[in-house]
């Protein structure tokens, strides 16, 4: 019978913790083992961490790279496993090796190399083009593709599937993570599971690096295109499967579209191989396994929990043990310190307010008010002399200048000053608080509230800060962030009466602007089109053109959007704009 038991690791990997991750790899096939697996895949590139970029230019990293999955080989008997490695062979090549009883039985190469949005396959990896491996494994053929393969209706699992005639495509992943995804993803492979009439398993990494955030969400697709079996997100998990192919074959022999897609297909016969995987002899009958088809989450709740993932995998990987926020009373650092108390726990994280003549009596209150509710420590540093004692000092030199934002951001970057001093003394990771409405139109100050090690709220636009801000308050049945807090109009407090609507439209045009220029890139008749003022527009893409210079220096932050500031989004600083 054409039956076959499948394990999905979906696993958080460190780049360049190779040692480490092969470690994790084969603890996990022990797990797999113990639950008489046949078949348990592990993602993309799962040996050396994704992305690896220039370290992949370092040989002894690759070689390393090689030597840690001799280790996991070695781990195999009893067992199929595919694991993410980096090739090496007549270039390099984003490769996974498919092993069984301490021994590698195939390697398949990845064909297509994304070069886009936050992707650089192509400067390192080489294109694969071996012959389309197939493996008979329990009566079962099974073929096996790498992530972007999949991506594609006419790519490698076409010719695996209806060229070759695998029942089961195992897909080891690192798709990352941006808000709406999800339904993108599983859309996409529930299409080449029903199109090819082939059962379906997915193994996305999780975890965060750098700016990117790996949800996981593997799944199992069966050849209708009903999820068998779907991992949680933002967590390292294991999903398992008892296929039945039988059910493949039967819906292959009815189906007369495949009948003419094989005809009208011109696939070479010749490059194709199939290898031969020794049966698994089993001592008894085995007991049926829990398939976990674990529920999609809101799209809030994905942000938050991709916010959490980021700082935590951001510090620990990283090695910090403590963070430090500036706060302010507003919501910026307010939600900055909620999300990061939830990450780290209460005792990694210590709150400093810093306040000015400027700082009201309700936002010095809500800044204690909210470390109170958090738990965690709060330091107060008054800056009013600090201030007093720097424009004395410029006194003479600003002599018949009147004063403008100098004196607004000079007060900014006393603070940022004080957090790096703290920083310094006490090796605590400094978390700037800043969100992706005021980055976008340079609504900060670069040196000032941009100073920082890591950005929790730079891809979040300030609409979603007040979803996500309500979010927290819900989730915990009591005001964790004050009331006041959430509804106070938003202001910088550097000068008197001021508030962000001095110098912004409502941030609920405003972001709306900014998704459809940075996101969408609309030109000012496609923006204006949708209802918006055309010299509003004229202003805003002119804030967000010109603010480059500032971006390029703030701190990397977590990517939640489409088209994220940074590795995303890559503009010149340098560079004399068309007429908007």
């Amino acid at each position: 019978m054409k039956k076959i038991r499948i394990c999905n690791a979906q696993i958080n990997c460190v780049v360049g913790d190779i040692y480490g991750n092969a470690q994790k790899i084969i603890d996990n096939i022990q797990i797999a083992k113990e639950n008489d697996v046949d078949i348990i895949s592990f993602p993309e590139l799962a040996i050396c961490g994704y992305p690896p970029e220039d370290l992949l230019l370092n040989p002894h990293f690759v070689s390393e790279n090689l030597k840690a999955l001799d280790e996991v080989v070695k781990s195999t008997s009893g067992i199929t496993a595919v694991v993410g490695f980096v090739d090496q062979q007549d270039g390099l090549f984003n490769a996974a090796a498919i092993m069984n009883n301490r021994e590698i039985k195939g390697i398949y190469h990845k064909v297509f190399l994304p070069n886009y949005s936050v992707f650089d396959e192509g400067r390192y990896f080489t294109k694969g083009e071996s012959e389309c491996l197939t493996f008979e494994h329990n009566d079962v053929i099974f073929a096996v593709n790498i992530c972007e393969d999949i991506w594609y209706a006419s790519g490698p699992l076409m010719r695996q599937a209806l060229g070759a005639g695998a029942e089961l495509i195992i897909n080891i992943s690192a798709s990352p993570f941006y808000t709406g995804k999800r339904r993108i993803r599983e859309n996409m492979l529930k299409a080449r599971a029903t199109d090819n009439l082939v059962v379906l398993s997915y193994t996305n990494i999780v975890g965060g690096q750098d700016e990117l955030i790996f949800d996981g969400g593997s799944m199992i697709v069966g050849c209708r295109g009903m999820v068998l079996a779907r991992a949680k997100r933002f967590v390292e998990d294991l999903i398992y499967a008892d296929l039945d192919i039988e059910r493949v074959v039967r819906k292959r022999l009815y189906s007369p579209q495949r009948k003419f897609e094989k005809n009208i297909f011109n696939f070479e016969k010749d490059k194709f191989k199939r290898i031969e995987i020794p049966t698994k002899p089993r001592q008894t009958e085995v007991t049926r396994i829990s398939q976990t088809i674990n529920e999609p989450i809101s799209a809030v709740e994905e942000i938050y929990s991709a916010l959490c993932l980021g700082i935590t995998d951001y510090v620990k990987k990283n090695g910090f043990e403590k963070v430090v926020v500036g706060l302010s009373g507003g919501i910026d650092s307010a939600l900055t310190a909620a999300l990061t108390v939830h990450a780290l726990g209460k005792h990694s994280v210590i709150g400093v307010t810093m306040p000015s003549e400027f700082s009201s009596s309700a936002t010095k209150d809500d800044a204690k008010k909210l470390a109170d509710n958090l738990g965690i420590r709060l330091i107060t540093i008054p800056i009013n002399e600090m201030y007093e004692q720097y424009l004395t000092n410029l006194e003479e030199v600003f002599e018949g200048e009147e004063p403008d934002t100098t004196e607004e951001n000079i007060q900014a970057r006393i603070r940022g000053n004080l957090l790096m001093a703290l920083s310094n003394k006490f090796g605590w990771l400094v978390l700037s608080t800043g969100n992706k409405s005021e980055v976008s139109v340079g609504y900060c100050t670069l040196y000032g509230d941009m100073v920082g090690g890591f950005s929790v709220l730079k891809d979040v636009y300030k609409t979603v800060v007040y979803n996500l801000s309500e979010f927290i308050n819900t989730k915990e049945g009591k005001e964790v962030i004050p009331k006041s807090t959430i509804t106070r109009e938003p202001t910088a407090e550097l000068r008197k009466e001021q508030k962000d609507s001095d110098f912004l439209p409502p941030y609920d045009i405003l972001d709306q602007i900014l998704k459809l220029y940075i996101e969408m890139d609309y030109n000012v008749e496609e923006i204006v089109g949708h209802g918006f003022d055309e010299e509003l527009v004229k202003k805003i893409m002119r804030m967000v053109d010109v603010n480059e210079y500032k971006r390029r220096q703030a701190p990397p932050g977590i990517k939640i959007t489409p088209k994220a500031f940074g590795k995303d989004r890559r503009m010149p600083i340098t560079n004399i704009p068309i007429d908007i």
